[in-house]
């Protein structure tokens, strides 16, 4: 171990920066820096615990990824990521590059094909905070404040929420201290936040999510997803290999055992997995967007291809059945959650490659198409509202502003799923079920309800997971579309 000019404060030996012109050896470099800064304050944590405070404060830094480019050679147009906008230096600090490791070959490989320059490793100057090391780790705990025979703080670095933000996500013009731009979304510290949340709220690992994600607001098509995944784990043609449940139960035989917990987590959160982390993972978020919004904001520094919400909503035109499908092409905002970070007034676009392969899905699994889609189908505004009791409520407004928006559904999730995949690059879209009719008096009451989910839940997950399937076998490139992409944007998806 070697101490910096301070002789109060004890690090990690760690290799000088160094030049890659090959992904896979760059990347094996983060895991190496990455590797010594977690055994380090894994190390002094553990001896600390037992012999108490030792006399140096002890610090660790994250792996960064460097570029510097002089250039401003054109690049493939066609292309939404992958290369910067112009000339300059750009870093990303790095955690879990063995959760990361084949998207960090890839878009590390994208820079050096695309830019023809290799990509400096090295550690960065942002401090590892302990409580993110040791999570890492998995087989070490923090105590809770107080707890400990000392004071946290004063011997290792804690996470510092002044750090941990969205603003390289919402283009508010992030710059490390140093003067580089961005190469990637989120910041080590901001990804470690959100791989603590999402263990926390859906108890399971964040190895376990895949890079297709479906959202539902009832527990109902949970039971559904075990199902359809023991059949395809019973096929050995179909390609998934795993199913995971809450608490990190994993099977891979359709007759494999997983027990009930004694207490769901906030948002249950399933996986069917492929190679490649090419399967769907299924995300009960619950009803509300506050719940949407919490979801979506940590499962996207996991970076999915794409996140779908096959949902239930109230159907506001007369002429729509209950079971009837809403796909959804414009989204009225009134959720609210999401103001301070997008406003209202940013159009959250339809993305033609969801859409298509939404009704495509929807299409193969109902059997109809063209003109007769339309009888099960309609295309429209979803209306998403931060109230589930709006009827009882005055409704001449609500009622006047979901008539001019042309609204043919409403619901309590969906726009903010939607705006916050924009807001994260990540492709989005939603299928809706129509389970009540509030305006025409067919309230979703327990008898009806009960009916509706026998006949309709089943029907409605195949479809989403068939368009996650559709979505699955185009290129990537096709996938994330530029309309997705700010004027000054990432290299990194």
């Amino acid at each position: 171990m070697t101490n910096e000019q301070d002789s109060h404060l004890e690090t990690p030996g760690m290799p000088e920066p160094q030049s890659f012109n090959d992904a896979t050896a760059a990347v094996d470099r983060l895991e190496e820096i990455y590797r010594a800064a977690t055994t380090f304050l894994c190390d002094r944590f553990t001896v600390a615990l037992s012999d108490g405070a030792p006399s140096t404060r002890c610090r660790a830094y994250y792996p960064e990824v460097r570029i510097t480019t002089t250039s401003f050679a054109s690049i493939d147009s066609r292309l939404s990521f992958g290369h910067v906008a112009e000339p300059g230096t750009y870093a990303t600090t790095i955690t879990r590059p063995d959760l990361f490791r084949h998207y960090l070959i890839q878009q590390i490989g994208l820079l050096m094909e695309n830019h023809d320059i290799p990509v400096t490793i090295g550690a960065s100057s942002t401090p590892m905070p302990v409580h993110f090391a040791v999570a890492a780790a998995g087989d070490v705990v923090v105590p809770g404040a107080g707890a400990a025979p000392f004071t946290l703080r004063d011997v290792f670095d804690v996470p510092d929420l002044s750090t941990t933000n969205d603003e390289i996500a919402n283009g508010y013009g992030f710059t490390y201290p140093d003067g580089a731009s961005p190469l990637a979304p989120f910041t080590a510290q901001r990804v470690d936040y959100s791989l603590a949340r999402l263990s926390h709220y859906t108890a399971t690992d964040a190895e376990h999510f895949q890079n297709h994600i479906l959202f539902t607001n009832y527990q109902f098509y949970v039971e559904e997803f075990e199902a359809y995944a023991r059949e395809m784990l019973a096929d050995p043609k179909s390609g998934y290999t795993s199913f995971v449940a809450t608490g990190n139960q994993e099977i891979t035989s359709a007759d494999g055992e997983i027990d009930t917990p004694a207490k769901l987590p906030q948002m249950p959160t399933y996986h069917l997995k492929r190679a490649g982390s090419g399967g769907i993972t299924l995300v009960n978020i619950g009803v509300g967007p506050s719940n949407a919004k919490t979801a979506t904001d940590h499962i996207a520094v996991l970076r999915p291809h794409a996140w779908l919400m096959v949902g239930h909503c109230a159907g506001l035109r007369n002429s729509q059945q209950l079971g009837d499908f809403v796909l959804a092409h414009a989204y009225l905002r009134e959720d609210h959650v999401l103001d301070d970070d997008l406003p209202v007034w940013v159009p959250i676009p339809a993305l033609a490659e969801i859409q298509t392969s939404l009704e495509h899905a929807v299409e193969e699994v109902s059997g109809l198409q063209g003109y007769e889609l339309k009888r099960l189908m309609r295309t429209g505004t979803v209306a998403t509202i931060d109230n589930r009791n709006w009827e009882l409520r005055d409704q001449s407004g609500p009622v006047q502003r979901l008539s001019q928006s042309r609204a043919i559904a409403l619901d309590m999730e969906s726009a903010t799923i939607a705006a916050n995949g924009y807001r994260f690059r990540v492709p989005y879209g939603t299928l809706l079920c129509v389970s009540d009719k509030p305006l025409h008096g067919e309230l979703k009451l327990p008898g009806m309800a009960t009916d509706f989910y026998k006949t309709q839940v089943t029907r409605h997950l195949k479809i989403g997971i068939r368009a996650m399937e559709i979505l699955r076998d185009m290129p990537l490139e096709r996938i994330h579309s530029r309309k997705l992409r700010s004027f000054e944007e990432t290299a990194f998806l």
